[in-house]
């Protein structure tokens, strides 16, 4: 069959709705991840877990998937309404051999797409998988026949929360004031079930589900669509925001004082608990600049370890290396738990909270403490020969430390920034940071200066 390859990226598959990804194709997909499993199975019929989100597409497209995968001989486990760590723990919960998770995280109403991930919720990059699933698709190679039947498993939202409460060992917190928004998505989900634990006050925004995002995108990253959290904030007197993104992956904080705290000092925090409890621990970072987590990973006695970006390579950096934490600058947070390696906001939020309880301080005096380095922000470049921009930088800043562990990274004293291409659009990737503000301008300056000469 003919199939848009190009929906098939690093992480996951993701295409525009009724155009790039059908019922048919939905269906088919189903029927080339029952086959690449049940191959690594050595031919054994898989158990196959499936979830999905909250768009309008996401129903149909899920009962496809089913079809698909039954079409080929799969046992199916359907668990219904999730968040995206909800699907994962849900995946180690049951003991599948796989699962396809149907959503298209934090892209607008029009996308939608799917995760798979093999037992244990161990992710399927395009490095390790998704392009043989394409390849099966398209070549329409399908192996297995009969039916092992469909399975619906309930109560999966509720024993992720209850697995990562235990995980975080955080039991006792004050009764702080709370002000979370799920940006009509799937983080109200496990929120939802956390809050029934803790005796917190909760003002809730944009709660009820729905896949059209009426009120802004589900996208936290952007600080546009933190405008309504950060204005409820300062006018409630929260101690708190908590943002989350369309999937649930995805968490972000807001300080007392309505500003975002930067997930590079989030991650540091977290490394800083994790390590009081797991001494001398690997500790993960991705490698855009946020250097602040490396500091502190350093100062809590833990290894350091970076990382390439996007959620499916950490998570096979982390599992390579032993580690027990690692953070993203998007705001994944990832904890290696019983139940395998993924995003776990329900523990990262209690592990911030107890750190604020502990500290005595509220969360913006700490996070003013910890912003000791100017970031530039991501700065996206629009041009055609990314590989020319890549090799001027190369040449002017010859005399620095470079790393090509994911774009390219470049080392300075006073300054540092990786560059990295985008893999779907014309796009060229800068962040920079340095020690004040006049060194990461003038820097910031002068390298955009060199990748826009064509």
């Amino acid at each position: 069959m003919t199939i848009p390859r190009h929906i098939f990226r690093t992480y996951d598959i993701r295409g525009l709705v009724d155009t790039e990804i059908t019922p048919e194709f939905a269906y088919h997909l189903g029927r080339a991840f029952a086959t690449f499993i049940r191959r690594e199975l050595g031919g054994k019929a898989p158990t196959i877990a499936v979830g999905y989100d909250m768009r309008p597409s996401s129903i149909p497209y899920e009962a496809e998937v089913v079809k698909g995968l039954v079409a080929q001989g799969a046992r199916v486990i359907r668990m219904g309404l999730l968040s995206t760590p909800g699907f994962y723990f849900g995946v180690s919960h049951v003991d599948a051999d796989g699962g396809i998770q149907i959503s298209a995280s934090h892209n607008p109403a029009a996308y939608n797409g799917f995760k798979v991930v093999r037992a244990r919720s161990v992710a399927i990059s395009g490095e390790t998988g998704i392009q043989t699933i394409a390849d099966i698709m398209e070549k329409e190679d399908f192996e297995g026949e009969g039916v092992n039947g469909v399975e619906v498993v309930e109560g999966i939202a509720d024993k992720q929360v209850a697995a990562e409460i235990e995980f975080s060992q955080v039991k006792d917190l004050p009764k702080f004031k709370l002000v979370a928004d799920s940006a009509n998505a799937m983080g109200a989900q496990y929120l939802d079930v956390l809050f029934k634990h803790y005796a917190f006050e909760v003002t809730r925004l944009y709660w009820d589900f729905d896949g059209t995002f009426p009120n802004h995108e589900a996208d936290p990253h952007k600080p546009e669509n933190n405008q309504a959290i950060s204005k409820a904030v300062l006018e409630l007197g929260a101690d708190v925001g908590i943002a989350t993104d369309g999937d649930g992956d995805r968490i972000f904080f807001i300080d007392d004082t309505g500003r975002v705290v930067e997930p590079a000092i989030i991650s540091g925090l977290v490394a800083r608990a994790m390590l009081r409890r797991f001494p001398g621990a690997t500790i993960g970072y991705d490698i855009r600049p946020g250097k602040i987590t490396e500091d502190m990973i350093r100062e809590g006695g833990g290894v350091p370890m970076v990382t390439r970006v996007g959620h499916a390579l950490i998570k096979e950096a982390m599992i390579k290396a032993g580690a027990v934490f690692s953070g993203e600058l998007t705001g994944h947070f990832y904890m290696s738990m019983p139940s395998g390696v993924y995003e776990a906001p329900v523990a990262t939020m209690l592990l911030i909270l107890a750190e604020v309880a502990r500290s005595g301080k509220k969360l913006s005096e700490i996070a003013a403490g910890l912003r000791k380095y100017s970031y530039s922000g991501e700065m996206n470049f629009k041009l055609e020969d990314k590989s020319g921009a890549l090799s001027r930088l190369k040449q002017h800043f010859a005399d620095g430390q470079h790393s090509e562990l994911d774009g390219l990274s470049i080392t300075y004293p006073d300054f540092w920034f990786n560059v990295r291409c985008s893999n779907t659009e014309p796009l060229l990737r800068l962040n920079l940071e340095a020690i004040d503000d006049e060194t990461m301008q003038a820097r910031l300056s002068e390298a955009a200066k060199i990748i826009n000469i064509e």
